[in-house]
């Protein structure tokens, strides 16, 4: 296996990670509204660990892109 491919299937697996990330937020986003039908008076908290638990998902999918670029232009 020649170094670009290599780069490029280390670019590739890193993209899986976006795919978890949507993923997840999809399902905590539908939890959460689930959670806000059942119980409305715990809204503000619902949203607030829905936002605290979607930055961190986020940060993951951020972290995945920083690092593909790095190996695709750097390395």
């Amino acid at each position: 296996m020649s170094v670009e491919a290599a780069k490029y299937l280390a670019v590739a697996i890193c993209t899986i990670c976006f795919i978890g990330t949507s993923l997840g937020q999809g399902i905590a986003a539908s939890k959460a509204a689930e959670a806000v039908g059942r119980n409305p008076e715990a809204e503000n908290k619902i949203r607030t660990m829905l936002i605290i638990g979607c930055a961190i998902a986020e940060s993951a999918a951020i972290y995945a892109l920083i690092l593909s670029l790095v190996i695709l232009f750097v390395l």
